[in-house]
């Protein structure tokens, strides 16, 4: 029987305080809040470039950062983002949330399409500019755990086996790399077959021609289920399992059903302009943490800010810090949709806003639990309200 044996050596690298594993958006917010408040942070992407599934994902819609009654209730990270996703490209924020409103979503929500290309590239120096160390194309693959804490992070990079010592970790790599391999609890989502590029017809580009305005010439096409699963294929089954043999199914069953519709329609009709890099997963693994948020719109003592729905104009709910951590290993935090929320809560959080409004909380609860001393769970939480709420968070 084959005995796995890896005779290459484990090449030490600098130490840092904070290190965020996952470059979307809940962890570009996680690196640039612990930069910002003093600590040495790395930010660790297993792809080339930053956003995630906002970028490479090409779900390049940022939901809306207000109840829809016209009340903010998002700041802070998230709002600056949502900004830097319109400055370089044709989209623009309608004129009530200080934009031009060319181009402008028409529901005159706090929200926007953008060019994920450039919104990408943007968050490079976004990063960079905050003091931030980034390591692209690195694999993290398990957490060093002694005595009951996170020692480092051991990753793969073409120079091989790499391991990076730090103080505390955040998880934001969307499915809960960290947690599952630490051997704490997690959950599996439920998701339906979905696939969506960005494309383009002779129509669009000729409308875009004549208006200038990139939301006709650059479409969503649409492979599979609806948010509420309908269009899922009637001969499969629902995915509620996350292993390396589901996600390439998934991964096939997309690919094939884009190509078999371009390929019936003319060829000088249509083109694809881009095909996602990563697989469009919406819930994949979460953290069970010290609570979990359902849902509910009642406020708590523990809040790290406060979010709406972006399905409905309304309800706007309190989030627990205690969502993001487990106590029992007590230097690791989650950011984004991989928090510990269930029910309907795991809908709400698992959007681009909310996910840097956590990813701010974890970072910049990271960089306080540096300074102090102190683990996540005796996190000073005064401290950490005062700090979110001076960088712009609503509570």
């Amino acid at each position: 029987m084959w005995e796995p044996h890896d005779p290459r050596k484990i090449v030490e690298k600098p130490a840092y305080d904070v290190i965020v594993v996952g470059g979307g958006i809940a962890g570009v917010a996680a690196a640039v809040a612990a930069a910002r408040n003093g600590a040495k942070t790395l930010l660790m992407e297993k792809q080339i470039h930053l956003g995630g599934l906002a970028t490479t994902g090409l779900i390049s819609w940022y939901e809306p950062l207000c109840d829809g009654n016209g009340r903010q209730v998002i700041g802070g990270i998230s709002e600056e983002l949502i900004r830097l996703s319109v400055r370089y490209g044709l989209e623009d924020l309608p004129t009530q949330w200080g934009g031009e409103g060319k181009n402008a979503p028409q529901r005159q929500r706090f929200a926007t399409h953008y060019s994920p290309t450039m919104f990408s590239l943007a968050l490079d120096r976004f990063v960079l500019n905050s003091g931030v160390d980034i390591r692209f194309d690195t694999l993290a693959t398990y957490p060093v755990v002694e005595n009951g804490r996170i020692a480092g992070i051991v990753a793969e990079s073409v120079s091989g086996q790499e391991y990076y010592p730090c103080k505390y970790a955040v998880d934001a790599t969307g499915d809960a790399t960290l947690c599952a391999a630490a051997g704490l609890p997690t959950q599996d989502g439920l998701n339906y077959l979905v696939y969506v590029a960005h494309t383009y017809t002779r129509e669009s580009a000729e409308a875009y021609g004549k208006t200038g305005n990139d939301a006709a010439f650059r479409h969503w096409h649409w492979c599979g289920a609806s948010l509420t699963g309908k269009g899922h294929p009637a001969d499969k089954a629902p995915y509620t399992h996350y292993d390396a043999d589901s996600e390439n199914e998934f991964i096939r069953w997309g690919k094939d059903a884009l190509f078999e519709q371009f390929a019936a329609m003319p060829k000088g009709e249509r083109d694809v302009m881009a095909l996602p890099t990563m697989p469009q997963y919406r819930k994949i693994r979460r953290l069970v943490g010290d609570a979990t948020f359902t849902g509910e719109t009642a406020s708590c003592a523990d809040s790290i800010g406060i979010c709406g729905d972006f399905r409905r104009p309304g309800p706007v709910y309190t989030l627990p810090y205690r969502c993001l951590y487990n106590s029992r290993l007590p230097n690791l935090i989650t950011a984004g949709r991989i928090i510990s929320s269930g029910d309907d809560g795991w809908e709400i959080t698992r959007v681009i806003p909310v996910c840097a409004l956590t990813g701010q909380a974890a970072g910049t609860a990271a960089a306080l639990c540096t300074a102090a001393g102190r683990d996540f769970p005796e996190a000073p939480l005064p401290a950490l309200q005062k700090a979110l709420q001076d960088q712009g968070v609503f509570f």
